[in-house]
């Protein structure tokens, strides 16, 4: 039984692809158009997905969508019409979710099969429901709380509740206009960091800044004594005027979520070339410490009812590591999983497992620890790549290649490092990473100059071997996705300055010898030569989605001043 699983016209679009329980792929629609967060059918994911299984569209038993059109039906009619001005935004909703009901057309359209021949069943899954499953079905927990939170979706922004075995029981939600995800893109907004989500900016620079105006906004998010919120409505323009959200080209774009009632209170908003003053890096630190703390009023309230100490999480707000990173010192929870793709993208495979457990009663899959489902490329089509731009290259052991690496990331080097399947999900995990030196206290300026040219207040995460976690870092755990921000030990920081955030913190990935042996061995080589079992990991692209074949990765090394590509056992020098 194949089941492809969609997120369609919506940012991240994404597709996967099931065979009687077993996940053979997973891959975001924007490492093949290369527009970050694209949005829309996501028909060339699509493609991949088949053509990895061997199949074609005629195939496919059921397809499953995360998003429901019929979900709140009547607190969407009613709110609209009582509430919103814009037709436009009447009209682009109608839109969208006539678009959601003709999937199999668009299959047929875009695979030149006849509509009658495509035997699948499409099932819609709510949003959130999509959520909660491809956390707690993909997890290693046999029973767990659950929490989606996000901006919106099925008009709905969270929603909690509590899974045991292939079932999971929703408690409650909460509904739009209310969004903890729409507090933080507002507040994004304002910030004048403009591009679909580039809410991880302001996550950045809250470290820069003192949490000195959280009193201002308590009240904009009102936590409730039902354990969830409320916004106060007239910080925010879209629950009354609406906003319209579009994607021309699969770029996608959002209006303008702030109301002038918030610059009356905060002040005048910062335009996108405006210097960052003291002043927003501490309305920055007061906003991520009131997200943090509607998170964890959250979390309190859903641990007390379910009495349960596992935790899975998913949606946009969850990508926030470093409220993650508190979840232990702030809640009573002691086991959390977070998918590789908590974002929207993930919802693919959610509503997937949700029509696979949920509806059909089957049992758990095996639990999803990695990240590596994308696309694969074979020897021939790296050399392939490489003889079409007529690059010299060798070809080297791996023990050869963790030797050449740990050398060259001693002298300053800056390695770009393809290997294997691309990775699922926002953060590359080391199959389509970036490295640098940890220890270099010029690691930092040596990336964004050769290569990243991003903002400096942006950090760098680091990745380490498994067992020495205890040895760097306060708290202890398995990070696999690089889901948390742990506080780096005191006497550690004049060690890793490249990693070490200005506040002492790290976004740490822990390896694993069993789940990426490649990436493993590599640090573990240049921990012989150093003593350090840490590398600076960061995504291999250049202000572009993360590279996914040979030839993007090509191109990136050669528009760069990239010192060292090595593509699985093919390695390029300058």
């Amino acid at each position: 039984m194949y089941i492809l699983g969609l997120n369609t016209f919506h940012g991240d679009s994404s597709a996967c692809l099931f065979k009687d329980g077993k996940l053979l792929i997973a891959i975001e629609e924007e490492r093949l158009r290369r527009i970050k967060h694209w949005a829309g059918f996501p028909s060339k994911s699509i493609e991949v997905c088949l053509k990895e299984a061997g199949i074609t569209v005629k195939d496919i038993d059921h397809i499953t969508v995360s998003k429901n059109p019929s979900a709140n039906l009547f607190k969407k009619i009613t709110h609209t019409l009582l509430k919103h001005k814009k037709l436009s935004t009447i009209i682009d909703r109608l839109t969208q979710s006539k678009k959601v009901t003709s999937i199999k057309a668009l299959l047929a359209e875009n695979f030149n099969v006849p509509e009658s021949q495509i035997k699948a069943e499409v099932h819609n899954i709510e949003h959130h429901r999509s959520h909660m499953a491809s956390t707690f079905f993909a997890s290693p927990f046999e029973e767990a709380a659950i929490l989606s939170i996000d901006g919106f979706g099925d008009f709905s922004s969270t929603m909690i509740g509590a899974g045991k075995g292939n079932q999971f029981e929703v408690f409650d939600s909460v509904i739009y206009p209310h969004s903890i995800g729409a507090f933080y893109t507002a507040f994004t907004q304002y910030l004048g960091f403009l591009g679909y989500g580039d809410e991880y900016k302001v996550m950045g620079l809250a470290p820069y800044g003192e949490a000195k105006y959280v009193h201002l906004f308590e009240d904009i998010i009102l936590l409730t004594d039902d354990g969830l919120f409320k916004l106060n409505e007239k910080y925010f323009k879209h629950s009354k005027e609406g906003v319209t959200m579009s994607w021309e080209d699969g770029y996608p774009n959002i209006e303008p979520m702030f109301s002038d009632y918030m610059l009356e209170k905060l002040g005048k908003n910062r335009e996108k070339q405006e210097e960052l003053t003291q002043y927003h890096k501490d309305l920055a630190a007061s906003a991520q410490k009131m997200t943090e703390k509607a998170i964890f009023h959250i979390l309190n309230h859903l641990q007390k009812r379910t009495g349960l100490k596992k935790l899975c999480i998913a949606g946009g707000v969850a990508q926030n590591s470093v409220a993650n990173g508190k979840i232990y010192l702030e809640t009573q929870f002691d086991d959390v999983y977070m998918p590789s793709a908590a974002t929207d993208a993930g919802t693919a495979i959610g509503s997937a497992l949700y029509f696979y457990n949920m509806e059909l009663g089957k049992p758990r899959i095996e639990p999803l620890l990695n990240a590596n489902f994308g696309e694969r490329f074979s020897d021939q089509e790296i050399e392939e790549a490489l003889k079409a731009r007529n690059v010299d290259f060798e070809i080297k052991t791996d023990d050869q290649i963790n030797a050449l690496v740990a050398d060259s990331l001693v002298e300053g080097g800056v390695i770009g490092w393809f290997k294997d399947r691309s990775e699922f999900g926002p953060r590359a995990l080391g199959y389509r990473s970036i490295l640098a030196d940890p220890t270099r206290t010029d690691a930092k300026d040596l990336l964004n100059l050769k290569i990243k040219r991003r903002e400096p207040f942006r950090p760098f995460a680091p990745s380490i071997l498994e067992e020495h976690v205890s040895e760097y870092f306060e708290q202890t755990d398995n990070v696999r996705f690089m889901e948390k921000v742990f506080q780096i030990k005191k006497e550690k920081h004049q060690i890793l300055p490249a990693v070490t955030h200005v506040d002492g913190s790290g976004r740490l990935q822990t390896v694993s010898k069993n789940i990426n042996p490649k990436y493993y061995n590599m640090i573990e080589a240049f921990y012989k030569k150093t003593g350090i079992p840490i590398v600076l990991n960061t995504s291999f692209n250049e202000n572009e989605p993360i590279v996914n074949t040979p030839a993007e990765a090509l191109d990136c090394y050669l528009r760069t001043k990239m010192d060292v590509l090595i593509m699985e056992n093919y390695v390029i020098k300058r």
